[in-house]
């Protein structure tokens, strides 16, 4: 088990959505703006349904933060769903009560592509609701709580992690997109598809508004980009410790995400070895080795290389569509059309921003794995050893 450890609990329409996250070193700096600015990027993008009105998710922290600064002890997280009191208390009690039956929402048509018939089957249920709750995206707000932390401790040695949208439906990027731009546009909470080329965004927008017409729904793909990593994260000995191997689990975990691609993996898997391996150079001036190429997405051997972290991840359309496939009742066994919850267009962009936090969680555990320490001043000092080897091999 990790060093660094995080779970969620929550429902989409229960009372409210928490993260527990352990591990993180004593003395760590904590500033709840840029964790609840996190927050809120997950909630933009155009093509988000109306929920993202209504919820204001601001991270309520109940244990592990005292006076700014974490403790050494687990962080607990509450994310509040406003809508529990005054639409769900009823439908989705903790205990029944006289009249509870009536109240309910069940859910027995269950939607193609969703967690609905499978997770029925595995928990021998016959209403959805219940797997649809937890199975619901709404849990990575909670996912992006706890990778707002990660992200606050790799940023104190200099490690940025931000994304991009790489493509909606057909309208693509065909180009790749420089750190400063990514900073740019992720800086720009206005920006409607966190696209960096302002005439693609703009085919990415009518690709969602076509969806939309229709009633229909657009995937697509974001880019994770983490910058200012330290090469010798991650370890070739065992297939488990592989950084590459880890990350790609981490993405692939995002609700919709049918794909992964670690730096140009795809394309490197049509080309020559001669056109896709990075050659290697030494920056004397820096003291340290560089690429003038980066195919191999950051990492090499499941360990990484010094150069920027790429993490690609394949978002299917959602399975909520107000045009309604055909399905079968989970208790009549009859054909149906499938049940259609309020939802979203599109949420590439929300993907990536889940994405992110997943990604540093996965980091922050393989950065605290080499570097360790109890407290923050003590990983300081054993990272900065490090470097000190570095600098000197």
């Amino acid at each position: 088990m990790g060093k660094l450890r995080f779970v969620t609990a929550g429902e989409s329409h229960g009372a409210g959505i928490l993260a527990w996250i352990s591990g993180l070193p004593a003395g760590l700096p904590v500033d709840l703006e840029r964790v609840n600015l996190e927050l809120r990027r997950r909630q933009l993008g155009y093509g988000r349904g109306g929920r993202q009105k209504i919820e204001k998710d601001l991270a309520d922290v109940m244990a592990g933060v005292r006076h700014g600064r974490t403790i050494g002890a687990p962080i607990a997280i509450r994310l509040e769903n406003k809508e529990w009191e005054t639409k769900w208390k009823q439908a989705l009690p903790v205990e029944d009560f006289e009249g509870s039956e009536a109240a309910r929402r069940p859910l027995t048509a269950p939607r193609p592509g969703h967690a609905d018939l499978a997770g029925s089957l595995k928990f021998n249920l016959h209403d959805a609701r219940y797997i649809l709750e937890r199975a619901s995206a709404r849990e990575t707000a909670a996912r992006t709580a706890a990778g707002a932390f990660a992200k606050l401790l790799l940023g104190e040695f200099g490690i940025e992690i931000l994304s991009h949208v790489v493509a909606v439906g057909h309208a693509r990027l065909e180009r790749s997109a420089a750190w400063e731009e990514i900073k740019a546009v992720c800086a720009n909470l206005e920006s409607p598809l966190r696209c960096v080329d302002a005439e693609t965004e703009a085919r990415m927008k009518a690709e969602v508004d076509a969806a939309l017409r229709a009633g229909n729904s657009v995937g697509g793909i974001f880019e994770v980009v983490a910058h200012g990593v330290p090469a010798g994260l991650g370890s070739h000995a065992q297939w488990d410790e592989k950084l590459d191997g880890r990350l790609a689990q981490a993405v692939m975990s995002v609700q919709a995400v049918k794909a992964v691609e670690i730096g140009a993996g795809v394309e490197n898997a049509v080309s020559y070895g001669s056109e896709v391996q990075d050659p290697i150079g030494y920056d004397a001036q820096r003291r340290r080795f560089v690429r003038p190429s980066n195919h191999a997405g950051g990492l090499e051997g499941g360990i990484t290389n010094g150069e920027d972290i790429v993490v690609r991840g394949y978002l299917k359309p959602i399975s909520t569509l107000r045009r309604a496939l055909g399905t079968a009742d989970l208790s009549t066994k009859e054909a149906v059309e499938a049940a259609y919850e309020r939802s979203d267009v599109c949420v590439v962009p929300a993907g990536g921003v889940a994405a992110e936090a997943m990604i540093a969680l996965a980091l922050g555990d393989a950065f605290l794995e080499k570097f360790g320490g109890d407290s923050i001043e003590e990983t300081r000092r054993n990272y900065l050893g490090y470097q000190r080897q570095i600098d000197e091999f």
